[in-house]
């Protein structure tokens, strides 16, 4: 029985997140759904981050069992034309060792947040970005962030209804960068908690306001109280861009349940 490793890409906006869910569409089961139509057999697809309603990716990983021993390209070439018109598309897809698994070989996952930061709403990046009309210093958003990089207790950073056993987390990146009107925030960790990312970047405009200071991001931090954070993000703006599998790496920070 071989197992495949899928790269997705997907506009979230149609779905209730990657989940398959019974309040509507999810990324899991139209992708379930597409195989079935595509061979008849009833998989269970396995997702590298469980990205949340709304939320997108370029770099979703995926991995799942066929009892029959297909080419992978036959694989991703059929599964595409199922997915149809779902705004969906398999990028690539390999066959890998039976013990590879999409969420728990996972070295590292990084998202990006756009926000677009001018007056005008967007047109062509409708739903794509945050629409931010106030001007944001991204100087000092850039400074405070530094302050979160590095393992914390995120318990202030994360939603009350994550999962999670354990609000200890490693950030290895959290890069604010500024090309015109748009802002990007570039977030790397091997595992994120319940809207981490997206607590994260509502917090740091804050400071990009100038309605918070860095040391008002430290006082947060060390709360450990949801309330003491700033707002969570809108969840068009976050991305899922790239997840990592290094051979031999240290699992100092186990994948638990939780979303983006």
């Amino acid at each position: 029985m071989p197992r495949y490793k899928l790269t997705i890409e997907y506009d979230g906006a149609p779905f209730v997140g990657w989940q398959r869910q019974d309040n509507g569409p999810s990324i899991q089961g139209a992708l379930e759904d597409a195989v079935f139509a595509f061979c008849a057999e009833r998989v269970a697809v396995h997702g590298a981050g469980r990205t949340d309603t709304g939320v997108h990716a370029i770099g979703q990983v995926a991995h799942l069992d066929l009892v029959a021993d297909k080419p992978a390209d036959t694989v991703q070439a059929a599964v595409n034309f199922h997915l149809k018109p779902n705004p969906i598309v398999v990028t690539q897809t390999e066959i890998v060792p039976d013990d590879f698994h999409a969420r728990f070989s996972a070295t590292a996952r990084r998202y990006r947040y756009l926000i677009l930061n001018r007056r005008a709403p967007p047109a062509l990046d409708r739903g794509r970005v945050w629409h931010v009309p106030v001007r944001l210093d991204t100087a000092a958003m850039a400074e405070a962030a530094s302050l979160l990089i590095g393992r914390h207790d995120f318990n202030s950073f994360r939603s009350t209804a994550c999962q999670a056993n354990s609000s200890l987390k490693t950030l290895d990146q959290l890069d604010v960068g500024r090309d015109g009107d748009l802002i990007r925030i570039d977030v790397g960790a091997r595992s994120f908690l319940h809207n981490q990312v997206r607590i994260l970047v509502g917090t740091l405009q804050l400071v990009g306001r100038g309605q918070w200071s860095k040391s008002d991001v430290a006082d947060a931090l060390a709360a450990r109280d949801r309330t003491r954070a700033g707002p969570t993000a809108p969840p068009q703006g976050l991305c899922l861009m790239a997840v990592r599998y290094d051979l031999g790496a240290l699992d100092s920070d186990p994948e638990e349940p939780g979303f983006a």
